[in-house]
Parts: structure tokens; sequence; C-alpha cells
């Protein structure tokens, strides 16, 4: 399911991802298991009240390999066409 992000249109990093969550305009969401909870929790429970599918990834690194970073990332999303 991680491949997807490299493929379809994207949103990398915690801001974004929970903006355009918050807007309904996310089919799906990757959140890294080692990823801060304080940071990902917000963005958790937004999913949850809008029906967005969360997918986790082991980490951060392997999040931001897959989204096409050269750093790690907290969460990344898939935009909902």
């Amino acid at each position: 399911m991680i491949e997807l992000l490299k493929t379809r249109d994207k949103v990398i990093g915690a801001k974004q991802t929970r903006k355009l969550a918050e807007q309904g305009r996310l089919k799906t969401v990757f959140i890294a298991n080692d990823a801060d909870q304080r940071v990902v929790g917000p963005i958790k429970q937004i999913c949850e009240s809008k029906g967005i599918t969360v997918y986790y990834v082991d980490t951060m690194k392997q999040l931001g390999k897959a989204a096409g970073i050269d750093v790690g990332a907290a969460v990344a999303g898939i935009l909902d066409n």
C-alpha cells in the first residue's frame, strides 16, 4: 500500500497532512510508528472523524523514502482526486 506514495498525488508532513485531512481532501494517510505521538495524535483523530483510512509504517525513514524525500516523515497522505 505504501507504494502508492510513489505514483499518486501526495502531501508530506504533519502540517500539510493535517490541513488537508481537516478539509476532507485525503483518501489515505500513512503514519510512522516511531513518530512523536504529540504530532500524529491529532491527525489520527481527524482521520477517524472524517473516515480517512490510516496505515502505519514502521519508521519515519521508511515513510520518507517511500514518499520520495531524503529525510524521514512522520506523516504522509494521498489526495482524494
